[in-house]
């Protein structure tokens, strides 16, 4: 029904900010991750929504980009993930760092989030592995000054998978072996040596 709303910030509350847009002062549910990306009252910003609509209430849901709102959606998408907890994952770590989880299947980091029990964050790495991809990745940390990118020690993941892909390994084999090994170095040369060995069995 609303694509987005751009208008003037009025209010930054806990869970919520209402932007000024054609007279009207909308008020826009949104995660912890939307709250940080928001600009000072007064400055304009633009919030895509989802409008939900249930029998005892209408809430409107405000994300500071597309790729949060899609996430959000892809969430929602999951047996017994409301929008409410859906934003709880969104805001308890940045975009990037979700992908990253669901692309590795780091349940650990996933169950985190509130109200994420181990048993929901095992179905949302299995129903979303297949929608998130290396470019997710990269696409969020390229929105760092929307939403705050991973820290840095994240790339030494990324680049022994894509090492592992390079000599042959499919994309979840290496993102399997390489989630095995993640916590032990923080270089992506020794993950890819720490990978090789797992699967090799030693």
């Amino acid at each position: 029904m609303y694509a987005f709303i751009e208008g003037q910030v009025c209010e930054k509350a806990n869970g919520s900010i209402v932007l000024l847009a054609a007279g009207v002062g909308w008020q826009l549910v949104c995660s912890n991750s939307t709250l940080q990306a928001a600009p000072a009252l007064g400055e304009t910003m633009r919030c895509y929504t989802y409008l939900s609509v249930r029998e005892d209430a209408m809430e409107l849901f405000g994300f500071a980009s597309r790729e949060e709102k899609e996430m959000f959606l892809q969430l929602t998408s999951i047996s017994g993930i409301g929008p409410r907890t859906a934003l709880g994952v969104l805001g308890a770590m940045s975009l990037r760092d979700l992908n990253m989880a669901i692309l590795l299947g780091d349940v650990n980091a996933l169950s985190r989030a509130p109200g994420i029990g181990k048993k929901t964050a095992q179905r949302i790495a299995l129903e979303l592995k297949d929608k998130v991809t290396q470019s997710d990745v990269s696409a969020a940390a390229d929105r760092s000054a929307v939403v705050p990118a991973a820290p840095e020690a994240s790339d030494h993941i990324m680049e022994a998978i894509e090492a592992l892909t390079a000599l042959g390994y499919s994309s979840a084999e290496a993102r399997e072996a390489v989630g095995r090994v993640r916590d032990q170095s923080s270089k992506s040369e020794e993950l890819i040596r720490l990978a090789l060995r797992a699967m090799a069995g030693f």
